[in-house]
């Protein structure tokens, strides 16, 4: 084989949006997230392989834990314990403003007790904690500031292409599969050209297929298009921890105290439309937690799509057939977008169809992404479209962001206060097994699914594309430095 081919063949490419910091202590995105533990090593690891997803080793063996789960031990598989506990206290620093110090407020002292050995003591049992190791902010840094992960920063041309080499390290058992040497990420803003790149075999890997692409990928019978796989392209298709909703603005004067009015929004949001509109590459969503998750409550929401319940409700609301009796005219609501795109304004078209029906007109806003996120923030919106990520797989992940303690800048962007569900949610942190805890998880998602904070839209589904030179690929809702585990198809 030449040698410029056998260079090619070790290395893999693929899509990737913008990367704003190589810093764990500042990644925010998912983009992030992924170059981070690339380049650096998290305490401990989400196994790739086992699902239901479990912990394993990382930077450190998993923890022992105290009986009063307060004290956690770790120890570093070689290497420093003074750079993990320095990794871990950045994030308290409070002159470096990070805004990943959430995964630390738990934490009362972080000491490396020798050169192995990492003592973490929490104010409060935190049952999720462990999880929060494995999270890319906690990744650890040596003191210089160089990566502990197994690929290093080759070469990044801002907004173009990012290129990682993998680190000298002890490599498979002679005759093993070979991994990648070179991970490489280019920016591909135009999904068309991603997917005639992708057609050519100029990338290995699509993370998502986009809407457009979506009848080219799926022959009628529903199978992968026959051309496709017959160059052995793989198509994988998951369930996610992603939840998609409409935020309301409690502090909102006409959707805050009316919660007749929210009622009717979910009750009126047409789930088979908006199904169709994904090419159902989608599930319904019954409040904020998704399927899969430990503690999400399985029960029917009672305002699930339902168009005579949405008028009724409106009417109840104070808004016969959709008037404003104060105005004599239409009640008018605004959706925020956070984004000015095509599809965008096409998604904002069919959700203001959803509400024409019992008689309330939608306005639309558009912003830029870093305008949006401040207007939410400071509550200088109404309705506001939006998305959350689960960071890990626990119901807490997800009902955090109705906890008031975190309204914004937090993650409660919607400024839902409730005190019983405050309480509900403080008993289920204190529980001290998961069958206590979930009976406090299960009251909380009753409260949301009564009080309608959110439209509840939709939970993600993952479609991903795989090239047949790319080997070992299972897709995970937590890829962050997955691509160290790929290995070579020759």
């Amino acid at each position: 084989m030449p040698l410029s081919a056998l260079l090619l063949a070790a290395t893999f490419t693929r899509p990737m949006e913008r990367v704003a910091t190589l810093d764990p202590a500042f990644a925010q995105s998912v983009y992030d997230s992924r170059v981070v533990q690339l380049l650096y090593e998290t305490p401990l690891a989400i196994d790739y392989y086992a699902r239901p997803y479990r912990l394993t080793a990382g930077y450190c063996e998993l923890p022992e834990v105290s009986a009063d789960g307060l004290v956690y031990t770790f120890r570093t598989r070689g290497g420093s314990a003074a750079d993990m506990a320095a990794s871990l206290e950045r994030l308290r620093d409070p002159g470096l403003a990070t805004p990943n110090g959430w995964l630390m407020k738990s934490v009362d002292t972080v000491v490396a007790k020798d050169a192995r050995t990492v003592e973490i003591r929490l104010k409060s049992r935190c049952h999720f904690f462990p999880w929060l190791m494995a999270m890319s902010p906690a990744a650890v840094r040596r003191a210089d500031g160089s990566g502990t992960g197994p690929f290093e920063l080759a070469s990044w041309r801002k907004n173009h292409e990012m290129v990682f080499s993998r680190r000298p390290a002890p490599g498979p058992a002679p005759g093993g599969p070979r991994l990648f040497d070179t991970v490489r990420y280019l920016v591909i803003d135009d999904l068309s050209t991603q997917w005639l790149m992708f057609l050519k075999g100029e990338i290995d890997f699509l993370g998502e297929v986009s809407k457009d692409n979506w009848d080219a990928v799926m022959g009628k019978d529903g199978n992968l298009d026959p051309t496709l796989a017959a160059e052995g392209v793989k198509l994988h298709s998951i369930p996610t921890l992603d939840v998609f909703y409409i935020g309301v603005n409690m502090r909102d004067g006409v959707l805050g105290p009316n919660k007749k009015l929210r009622q009717a929004l979910n009750a009126a949001f047409d789930y088979p439309r908006w199904e169709a509109y994904f090419s159902r590459r989608i599930s319904a969503a019954d409040g904020p937690v998704p399927p899969g998750v430990d503690g999400k409550l399985d029960e029917p929401f009672a305002y699930a799509f339902d168009l005579s319940l949405a008028r009724r409700l409106v009417a109840e609301a104070g808004y016969e057939g959709g008037v404003d009796p104060k105005t004599g005219r239409r009640l008018e609501l605004t959706l925020t977008f956070g984004r000015a795109s095509a599809g965008a304004r096409e998604m904002g078209e069919l959700l203001a169809s959803f509400y024409e029906k019992i008689g309330i007109r939608l306005e639309l806003a558009f912003l830029t992404w870093d305008a949006f996120l401040k207007a939410v923030n400071e509550g200088r919106v109404q309705l506001y479209n939006m998305g959350w990520v689960g960071d890990y797989p626990d119901a807490e992940n997800f009902l955090q962001l109705f906890c008031s303690k975190n309204v914004s800048p937090g993650p409660n962007h919607s400024y839902y206060v409730n005190p019983d569900y405050d309480r509900a949610y403080d008993a289920a942190l204190a529980a001290a097994t998961a069958a206590e805890r979930n009976r406090h998880w299960a009251a909380c998602q009753r409260m949301l699914r009564e009080d309608c904070p959110w439209v509840f839209t939709h939970f993600g589904k993952a479609n991903s594309l795989v090239r047949p030179r790319v080997g070992n690929y299972v897709p995970s809702d937590f890829p962050y430095g997955q691509e160290a585990y790929f290995t070579v198809n020759e």
